[in-house]
């Protein structure tokens, strides 16, 4: 798998552990090996114009995701084609502050940000409670077995 991490936030971010975390999850997704994803951490201005020009919401976010080829999770069997997921853009000043209110690290908040953003890539969404219900125990999951021990629970994402 193709991915590249990029910290333009001026924070300090773990970009080994959102590398592991990227490549521990479209694994266990089966995501084609040949899958390209791209991560950008973001500081509160720029996130704030994407925010703005893509979804027309004032003020900074915390994670957005920008779909490619629209890739769907695979099967052991079947991991599905392979192209260009697309990318996540992460803000880590946005999560810091959620990760406090949260109770949890901000390193925590930025891995458990970037599940959610790749799950996004990949088809998955919260608008309806089940489909809410589905993508939260997977986000939980799946960051719960990369980290060997219980996920915290996402504050707003």
């Amino acid at each position: 798998m193709a991915i590249e991490i990029v910290n333009e936030s001026g924070a300090e971010v773990d970009e080994e552990s959102l590398l592991a975390l990227s490549r521990s999850v479209l694994e266990s997704l089966h995501v084609h090996p040949g899958a390209e994803l791209s991560v950008v951490c973001v500081d509160e201005a720029a996130m704030e114009q994407l925010h703005l020009e893509w979804m027309d919401l004032p003020d900074a976010t915390d994670v957005m995701s920008f779909p490619m080829d629209e890739l769907r999770p695979g099967t052991a069997e079947d991991p599905g084609p392979e192209g260009l997921l697309g990318d996540v853009v992460i803000c880590p000043q946005v999560a810091a502050v959620q990760a406090a209110r949260g109770g949890h690290s901000a390193a925590d908040e930025v891995l458990l940000l970037l599940v959610h953003g790749v799950l996004h890539l990949l088809g998955f969404d919260h608008e309806e409670p089940e489909e809410k219900d589905e993508m939260f125990a997977l986000q939980r999951q799946l960051l719960s077995d990369f980290l060997g021990r219980p996920a915290p629970d996402p504050t707003e994402a």
